[in-house]
């Protein structure tokens, strides 16, 4: 992802949360992943961009939709979350799946390459999102679609029942001002207006209700996303060691609300928009 700070996306415990996570973070964010490729309806033999591509998702499902003529290049500003990527496309034996380690205010790739675009939880966090959004217009096809998946409001039960209760005892900011921002492009329309200010036609938004399930306890979930959620990593800090028990059980009682036998069933709201360039 494209960010202010680099290290921030390379951190040691969100690589290890996300190598110790991944299948079930994979599981969780399915729906998302479904819903942005659908929505993005690739076609075989096209080539697409996947920006912020972390982990490799929707960048993988992409490549076997486009297969076997087409491919799918993948570009994130952590290389070793690339890393987790190749090595996942390797153990599903794709061969039209490759990596770039790049950041999307500058992409690497000539004027016009690509058929296609998509970015899922990565538009959020440019900074200077007029000047990425026009990098990502000027390496698509003429009338290539970009699509983008982004987070809703923080009020939905996913951040309530985590960094909501963690904020109540650390205090401050929630999230540095200035910095990445989850919630960016929660406002209906701003997302599409970031895209019209880029220069991209026909824009499109939409905001989705799609399941986002955890298969596992509270406790892990609420472990997950304080490890992997960087925006939020100087309020967690906050946090006097001593208070961490009391904020863990109040999460996992509140994240109890969700359960569905041996699941979370938080549900997300999510923003899906598009546009042409």
């Amino acid at each position: 992802m494209a960010a202010s700070n680099p290290a921030v996306w390379d951190s040691s415990y969100r690589l290890v949360a996300a190598e110790k996570w991944k299948a079930k973070s994979a599981a969780m964010g399915r729906a998302v992943t479904e819903a942005l490729v659908e929505y993005a309806a690739p076609r075989a033999g096209m080539c697409v961009l996947d920006l912020a591509c972390g982990t490799g998702e929707p960048g993988i499902s992409l490549a076997e939709r486009v297969a076997p003529e087409g491919r799918v290049t993948g570009v994130d500003l952590s290389a070793e979350l690339l890393k987790l990527a190749a090595e996942r496309a390797k153990n599903r034996n794709l061969q039209n799946f490759s990596t770039q380690h790049a950041d999307a205010h500058k992409l690497p790739f000539p004027d016009h390459g690509f058929d296609l675009a998509t970015c899922r939880f990565g538009v959020m966090f440019f900074n200077d999102a007029r000047r990425a959004l026009g990098e990502l217009r000027r390496v698509l096809k003429p009338r290539a679609r970009a699509c983008f998946a982004a987070w809703g409001s923080f009020e939905q039960p996913y951040w309530q029942c985590t960094m909501k209760i963690a904020h109540q005892h650390a205090g401050g900011s929630m999230l540095e001002p200035g910095g990445a921002d989850p919630f960016r492009f929660s406002k209906a329309g701003s997302l599409s207006e970031a895209l019209r200010a880029a220069g991209f036609g026909e824009v499109d938004e939409s905001l989705r209700e799609l399941p986002w399930t955890w298969p596992g306890r509270a406790e892990e979930v609420f472990e997950y996303v304080c490890a992997v959620s960087a925006p939020f990593r100087p309020m967690l800090e906050r946090i006097p060691a001593k208070a961490w028990p009391l904020v863990v059980a109040e999460a996992k009682a509140a994240i109890e609300q969700y359960r569905a036998r041996d699941e979370i069933r938080f549900g997300a709201r999510i923003v899906l928009a598009s546009g042409r360039a």
